[in-house]
């Protein structure tokens, strides 16, 4: 697991301590099941579009949802695809190709503020769709350090889908 991750996970559990426990909430895509296989159409090996997901199972006290796309397999550090942030509580799905209706994008590890779709330069990689829900309608942050840092405490549901992609078997 990256620093960054493990950084990240070890706030929420030390300032967790005094907050309600974060529920479990469900995410799905309509085009693969977890830990499967991403179609090629959302990866630089086809459209690059982004993938429609649904979720489900959430909190009552969510205000707003973040995304946050991650490669843990990147050769060099985890590598980000994309963040959305500010989701207003009642969105539950995102179509293909679209942001999440009222949304906030925040520039990825690409350098662009849009999704960018799976690309592993060897072998097979991970990629965790991770949907969080917060006790807050906004939160503060233009990168993915400023929004895990402005998140914490703020955690009241977590979801995560993981897909896979090779490009070289395609």
């Amino acid at each position: 697991m990256a620093i960054r991750n493990w950084l990240f996970l070890s706030l929420i559990i030390f300032v967790g301590c005094g907050q309600p426990n974060i529920a479990d909430m469900k995410i799905i895509s309509p085009h693969w099941e977890h830990n499967r296989t991403i179609p090629a159409q959302f990866t630089c090996a086809g459209e690059d579009i982004s993938p429609a997901l649904e979720w489900s199972d959430i909190p009552a006290d969510t205000q707003s949802f973040v995304f946050i796309v991650r490669d843990p397999d990147a050769p060099s550090k985890e590598w980000i695809h994309w963040i959305v942030k500010d989701i207003p509580a009642n969105v539950t799905s995102v179509a293909d190709n679209t942001v999440p209706t009222g949304g906030v994008e925040v520039m990825n590890d690409f350098g662009k503020t849009s999704w960018g779709g799976p690309c592993p330069p060897n072998g097979l990689h991970r990629y965790h769709f991770e949907l969080y829900a917060l006790d807050v309608p906004t939160i503060n942050g233009n990168s993915l350090a400023e929004i895990e840092t402005a998140m914490v405490g703020h955690i009241v549901g977590k979801a995560d889908l993981v897909g896979t992609f090779d490009l070289h078997n395609t």
